[in-house]
């Protein structure tokens, strides 16, 4: 299976989680994401040194898709955003919670 067919196979099967509001994630639950004509899936594991953070992105049905990783220590935030107008993410860590919402604001 090639990769574009995998991450339309993932996208599909999580887009029934809904769009990402401000909530608490679960170790391996997908959640849909919709950053305008960008979209595509993220979750997290637990790993020793943090939250380990895997999104993946793609412009449309034929877009290449973007795989990015980042580690989370409690009180740390990541924003996924495009230079278009649609709103930007923010993927944050309280504890031992992740919290997925929509960034009100972006900034550098």
């Amino acid at each position: 299976m090639s990769v574009r067919s995998s991450f339309l196979a993932a996208a599909v099967t999580f887009a029934s989680l809904g769009a990402a509001h401000a909530n608490g994630l679960q170790p391996i639950e997908g959640l849909s994401i919709n950053l305008g004509d960008v979209s595509g899936v993220a979750y997290y594991t637990v790993e020793p040194d943090g939250f380990r953070v895997v999104t993946t992105l793609a412009q449309g049905e034929a877009g290449t898709p973007i795989r990015f990783v980042t580690v989370l220590a409690p009180g740390q935030r990541v924003v996924v955003s495009t230079p278009y107008q649609a709103p930007a993410l923010e993927v944050s860590r309280k504890g031992d919670e992740l919290l997925v919402r929509r960034a009100s604001t972006f900034s550098n």
